[in-house]
């Protein structure tokens, strides 16, 4: 990437797992080089008064992203600008007469650093949109509101593929997915379904963006709910369908037999959909939870880290590439999307926020930690980690992907990467903590923030395990349980109400836990310690700071008798053991937390799983005794 380039994105004016085993291959676009704008170094304060261009000139290397794609009278307009470079700067609407109507100089994003600013009711007439950064050095964009009919279009395929993929549609792209998932850090955010989020023209600033209501809400409004393997692409291609960019999505295996999965059969926005609707909101939410689900599962993103025919690349481990809109495959199944890079601070650790859909089809806003972010590395089960929707080039109608070689020379890319596979599974950890938080950590808040990640956990679990019991003592049945390792991938009740793959996941929490004050002690030149301070004093002081804080923590969840019991997170760690077993929705709530047998909290437990599932859980136990989910088949 070019760090000193103002990137302001344009569109000109009047222009976890389903089924699946078939389809198609990612797109990304023609690599198209842009001019750079030189940047002096910030100088100025962010509260001080910024100059503005003294006429409107569009430099070579900037534009402006406008929506709606057709601006018209009486539409919230919105503007977005984004750039590499971090400095401060305000972005200024002003009307035909000068008036300014509307301002930002709220910087979001890192990297890239973006600025949003609109106009709730804009009236008929022109406007200027203006951007200052703090050395003075600008750009301006004019923009027309009217109420102009567009000339009628002949629309091929689910939809066009007019614009294309390079930096600045990345860069909007991760500033779209950064405000559509955005609230305070210490704020839990949740939706129901990811079209809860879409249809908040808050958050979603390509909400309506084709004038034709879209997004609006309401009982007949198109629903879209993808799972966790879903959701990178259901919000990839709800990106490229309001900006005409191209789209795949491979048909790919889930690998086995000491093979990493592989993709075959690309499909593209371009093919004509099974099922045509004149109402290309309804076609398209159709398209992502038919063709798009039907097709992508947990296997997509864990193609080997060197296979060049897949939908991502692993990228290098750097601010650059961690950002808005990389994906996370874990080794065993689970996808996140990164929403967010918070930089570290005096009091705080650099963090990474990112999302998951679980089967129920919640989507979910989690820290990046250990606990959250499994790793490991074993050929059968591919390349996990950090990896980005690879790009591909048009050359005489036709597309092609790019490889990891020519992604590597890419000037709008360059960050491909096998680094993640290179120095282990320890390696790798400390190299997303040293890429998080650069300077040398305090070890105490280094550990406050690992029991608040644990706690983030268990707190999410009582919605899990909450949904499970409704939907027994609602009248649901008594739900089959898969054989072996099908009990982390099936469909169904079981897959929305079961938790093996949560419970391994927060099993694999309380180690990191339980184990960070011996962690931290052991590499103690990445953390700030006092002079003459050692590794034995600051891992006994951990250590009283960890059971400290196990003990006060409290959360409460539901039981069988519609009573609320508490616990602490000490309690949850305490029964560590029974979360080996507590997965099966057809159990009591009291016995998925850990009950003990004869206490009064276990005393109004009346439901119990059948005895076939309760012997096979104790073979499978294993498992969780080794937190390592099994091979496919086993």
């Amino acid at each position: 990437m070019r760090p000193s380039s103002v990137l302001l994105l344009v569109a000109m004016l009047g222009a976890c797992d389903k089924h699946a085993e078939d389809s198609p291959r990612l797109v990304a676009a023609r690599g198209i080089e842009s001019a750079v704008a030189s940047l002096p170094a910030p100088v100025a304060s962010a509260k001080q008064a910024l100059p503005l261009p003294a006429d409107c000139k569009e430099l070579p290397a900037v534009s402006l992203f406008v929506s709606p794609k057709t601006p018209r009278p009486g539409r919230m307009l919105r503007f977005v600008l984004t750039r590499d470079a971090k400095t401060e700067g305000a972005l200024v609407i002003r009307d035909a007469s000068g008036a300014e109507i509307a301002k930002s100089d709220a910087r979001m994003g890192g990297p890239p650093y973006f600025w949003r600013a609109e106009i709730a009711s804009p009236t008929k007439g022109t406007y200027r949109a203006y951007f200052t950064d703090q050395g003075g050095a600008g750009t301006c964009k004019e923009v027309r509101v009217d109420d102009a009919e567009d000339p009628p279009r002949v629309i091929q395929g689910m939809w066009p593929a007019s614009g294309v993929w390079n930096e600045e549609t990345e860069n909007l792209y991760s500033a779209w997915i950064e405000s559509l998932f955005d609230a305070p850090l210490g704020e839990s955010l949740s939706f129901t379904a990811l079209h809860d989020a879409l249809r908040d023209p808050r958050r979603n600033f390509l909400h309506d963006h084709l004038s034709s209501n879209e997004d609006a809400a309401g009982p007949k409004a198109p629903v879209i709910d993808p799972d966790c393997a879903d959701l990178p692409f259901a919000l990839r291609a709800y990106f490229s369908f309001k900006l005409e960019l191209p789209f795949a999505y491979s048909s790919c295996t889930r690998g086995g037999g000491g093979r990493a999965p592989e993709c075959k059969r690309p499909r593209s926005n371009l093919e004509w959909p099974l099922h045509r609707n004149p109402d290309r909101m309804a076609g398209f939410a159709e398209f992502v939870r038919t063709t798009l689900a039907d097709t992508v599962h947990s296997g997509t993103p864990r193609t080997a880290g060197d296979d060049d025919e897949t939908n991502f690349y692993p990228v290098r481990l750097n601010e650059r590439s961690l950002r808005p809109g990389t994906i996370y495959a874990d080794p065993y199944g689970h996808v996140l999307v990164v929403v967010r890079r918070v930089e570290q601070s005096k009091d705080r650790a650099g963090m990474l926020l990112a999302v998951d859909g679980q089967p129920d089809a919640t989507v979910g806003r989690k820290r990046y930690w250990r606990g959250n972010f499994l790793f490991a590395l074993d050929p059968s089960l591919g390349s996990p980690g950090f990896k980005r929707f690879r790009p591909v080039v048009v050359e005489k109608s036709t597309m092609r992907s790019l490889t990891n070689e020519e992604i590597s020379a890419h000037p709008d890319y360059g960050d491909f990467g096998m680094e993640q596979y290179e120095h282990g599974v320890e390696g790798f950890y400390d190299r997303v903590d040293d890429v998080l938080s650069p300077e040398p950590l305090d070890p105490k808040r280094a550990l406050l923030e690992m029991i608040d990640a644990l706690e983030e956990q268990v707190k999410v679990r009582v919605g899990s395990v909450e949904n499970g019991r409704k939907y027994r003592q609602g009248g649901g049945k008594s739900i089959d349980m898969p054989e072996g390792s099908s009990i982390f991938e099936t469909v169904g009740p079981w897959e929305d109400f079961s938790t093996p793959s949560r419970d391994l996941r927060l099993l694999v929490a309380i180690d990191m836990v339980t184990g960070a004050p011996a962690r931290i002690a052991r590499r103690l030149n990445r953390y700030a310690i006092s002079p003459g301070q050692t590794a034995v004093e600051v891992q006994t002081m951990l250590e009283t700071t960890l059971a400290d804080e196990l003990k006060k923590r409290r959360f409460e969840y539901v039981r069988s008798d519609d009573s609320a019991f508490g616990l602490t997170i000490g309690d949850v760690v305490a029964r560590a053991k029974a979360f080996e077993v507590a997965y099966n929705p057809n159990d009591c709530p009291e016995k998925r937390w850990g009950a003990p047998e004869g206490s009064d909290e276990a005393s109004t437990c009346k439901m119990h799983a059948p005895w076939k599932q309760v012997a096979r859980m104790r073979k499978m136990r294993k498992w969780f005794k080794e937190r390592k989910r099994p091979a496919r088949g086993s």
